[in-house]
């Protein structure tokens, strides 16, 4: 189960910037890209939460624990804010997920009998192959 850690716009930054690629004239007049700058130390996350996200290998959190991320995909401006905003809000998602305790097992006496017995069947298929005996069939 996901425990849900919203993140506040009020503590987002944005910017809009021209958009890379195809556009036509409309790319070279329009700023519809957006970044979006959140800063982890200053975030009301839980700090288990901001420890992780600071812990996490990933190339759009600076060594400042400014989380960049950058939403060029669409035409409309305010369409690139909510898919940055999405995009932050599942990475804090991905960090707030606690994984469940493996519990260690044993086979059962069951499956130790079906490995074993598979086990003893290759073996004599291995052996039966390559042996060509001397005076049979020639």
């Amino acid at each position: 189960m996901v425990t849900r850690f919203p993140v506040l716009e009020d503590e987002m930054v944005f910017s809009a910037i021209r958009a890379q690629g195809a556009g036509g004239q409309n790319v070279n007049k329009v700023s519809s890209a957006i970044h979006l700058r959140y800063s982890i130390p200053n975030a009301t996350l839980p700090d288990e939460i901001k420890a992780r996200l600071m812990a996490l290998g990933d190339q759009r959190i600076t060594e400042e624990g400014v989380v960049v991320i950058k939403a060029q995909g669409s035409r409309s401006q305010e369409q690139n804010k909510r898919a940055a905003i999405e995009r932050l809000q599942a990475l804090v998602d991905s960090v707030s997920v606690t994984r469940k305790v493996r519990r260690a097992t044993q086979p059962t006496l069951g499956s130790k009998h079906r490995r074993l017995e598979g086990k003893s069947v290759r073996g004599q298929v291995k052996q039966l192959r390559g042996r060509v005996r001397s005076g049979e069939g020639a």
